[in-house]
């Protein structure tokens, strides 16, 4: 599909003048950190910084709310490995990008938002659009900035692709006034920043892992997302190719070993599988890499993987101990911590026998749904097989979440993107744009449900104006399904504010915003409605209609052991 021709031409050419604006000063820095795709939407105090963007080489990416210009930015950092950068307008237009950046800041994710701000002349005067987003960002962003010089701009975008780059990858605003976008700057300072020295694993620190590795009988590597961020994912799956140990995963640590691979038993926690469940809580060790023990991993924090030392690596020290002792933490670089460790192939026969015999046990039965409805999670497991290894999901927050974590094939981390700490609803649809814009020749399917969809709808207009050939598959069940799933097993069925019956055909919207779609409902129509969203040129949304009672499992019970897994009945 070809984009919607525009009345305004993106290349006018540039202002020609003597000095440069402030505003011309942010561009031009931002292209000499690399960046060439931006996500914003314009208003009043950043006026100057869009005056400056016809003909910079910048390639603006005009959303329709500046939520999905945050989501976007994310998910295009995820996938490429460099910062997002996001641009709003003061007010509205910054507080709008605030749930954004936090969902960066939860799940490690650099990130640089430029917001516009009321100049600093009526600073404090309560003006038109003032807010104090430098105050309210503060809990969510790696670091903060407002300019007060426009002299200051080149040091203070270096300075801020360090911060948010660095270390623990996270956010980074930087609030700009209307003024100092707008003053000329005569000269500029030579711009140097002090880069961040990644720092090398302790020698003792590693003696005494790989001490625990060798005296281990039930080791289980135990894989987060900051492997992802470390960039450490190769580095692991060489260390692992060696030791041969069982492996499980975080939610946002799948793909690092690939979900088909002999030594990779899926995901642990609330949604995670049985096997990996009960691989954790037999372990004698934990090899722990890049992740944070998080209540959705771990179930009962005492009672989670009982009889096992641990061994934490991780870059960031606040991380290691905070939750759960570590018998050798291992702090620094994760990507040379892998590396050093040194233990080759670990005694573990009768280990590896058990956790083999454990999945084969609790392989899932795709064929055991009830009724003649589609089976999401058969859908899923389908889909992304026959995608192969270029699928990429952008994944929005709920029943359908779980079921891509669950049921999807991975090959790499970069293709399983999704809202993990924050767990916001409306990230899919921006995300899979920013993810199809950095990988535009990958298989880019957003997955979403009738709840999620509906927060961040409105950018179907983006997808149509840019013709971003996004694949979308909406599961409908007329509910908030997670929601209505615990209402169901935990508050007596007393089902409260969680019926969608009044959804449009989600059909009829996606062709009203010129996007191709089709509704399914019928499991035979699986392989068909698979083949027709992979085949179509262009955006396509699948609308699938799923039973409304259908429920994610297993189910490890709010505040209950993982050992207490709740499992489908039959």
């Amino acid at each position: 599909m070809n984009a919607i021709p525009s009345t305004l031409s993106p290349e006018t050419p540039p202002k020609k003048n003597l000095t440069p604006t402030g505003a011309e000063l942010v561009v031009t820095a931002l292209r000499g950190e690399g960046v060439d795709t931006v996500f914003g939407y314009p208003g009043g105090a950043i006026m100057p910084l869009y005056d400056a963007l016809p003909g910079s080489g910048l390639k603006h990416i005009l959303v329709r709310h500046e939520q999905a210009a945050a989501f976007s930015a994310d998910a295009y950092a995820r996938a490429t490995g460099k910062a997002g950068v996001c641009f709003a307008t003061s007010g509205p237009g910054a507080t709008n990008l605030l749930t954004g950046i936090a969902n960066a800041f939860m799940d490690s994710v650099p990130l640089i938002a430029i917001t516009g701000q009321v100049p600093t002349t009526v600073l404090g005067t309560d003006a038109f659009q003032e807010i104090d987003i430098f105050g309210m960002a503060l809990p969510v962003v790696k670091h903060s900035f407002l300019v007060r010089r426009a002299e200051d701009i080149p040091h203070i975008i270096a300075e801020a692709f360090e911060i948010a780059t660095s270390g623990r990858p996270g956010p980074v605003l930087i609030d700009l006034p209307k003024d100092v976008a707008q003053a000329r700057v005569a000269e500029t300072k030579p711009v140097t920043v002090k880069r961040a020295v990644k720092r090398a694993p302790d020698p003792v620190a590693i003696a005494n892992a790989e001490t625990l590795l060798k005296r281990a009988k039930r080791p289980v590597l135990y894989i987060g997302g900051g492997v992802v961020k470390a960039k450490a994912g190769a580095a692991l799956r060489r260390f692992n190719m060696l030791a041969g140990i069982p492996a499980v995963s975080t939610l946002t640590g799948l793909g690092v070993l690939p979900t088909d691979n002999a030594d990779f038993y899926g995901m642990l926690g609330m949604h995670g599988s049985k096997e990996a469940n009960i691989l954790v809580q037999e372990a004698d060790l934990l090899l722990v890499c890049g992740a944070r023990f998080d209540d959705r991993a771990t179930g009962k924090l005492d009672t989670f993987a009982p009889g096992a030392k641990v061994i934490h690596l991780d870059c960031d020290p606040a991380e290691i101990g905070k939750l759960r002792d570590a018998d050798a933490g291992v702090k620094g670089d994760l990507k040379a911590s892998l590396e050093s460790l040194a233990v080759g192939i670990l005694d573990i026969s009768l280990w590896r026998a058990r956790a083999q015999k454990l999945r084969a046990q609790h392989k899932f039965n795709y064929s055991d749904a009830p009724g003649a409805g589609i089976f999401a999670p058969a859908f899923l497991e389908e889909l992304s097989r026959t995608a192969g290894e270029r699928f990429v999901a952008t994944c929005d927050v709920g029943q359908h979440q779980m079921w891509v974590a669950q049921h999807c094939h991975f090959t790499r981390p970069e293709a399983h993107l999704t809202s993990g700490g924050l767990g916001a609803m409306g990230y899919g649809i921006p995300a899979g744009i920013g993810a199809k814009l950095a990988r535009p020749d990958d298989c880019v399917v957003t997955i979403t449900g009738d709840g999620s969809i509906m927060m961040n709808i409105q950018e179907l207009a983006t997808i149509r104006r840019y013709g971003v050939a996004l694949k979308i598959v909406l599961f409908d069940n007329s509910t908030l399904g997670l929601v209505r799933q615990w209402q169901e097993l935990f508050f007596d069925g007393n089902y409260s504010e969680v019926d969608l019956y009044d959804n449009p055909d989600f059909a009829d919207v996606a062709r009203a915003f010129g996007i191709e779609a089709f509704t399914v409902s019928r499991r035979e129509q699986t392989s068909a409605a698979i083949k027709r969203l992979l085949g179509t040129n262009g955006p396509v949304l699948a609308h699938v209609r799923i039973d409304p009672r259908e429920n994610v499992w297993p189910l490890v019970p709010p505040g209950k052991s993982n050992a207490e897994m709740m499992e489908r009945k039959l």
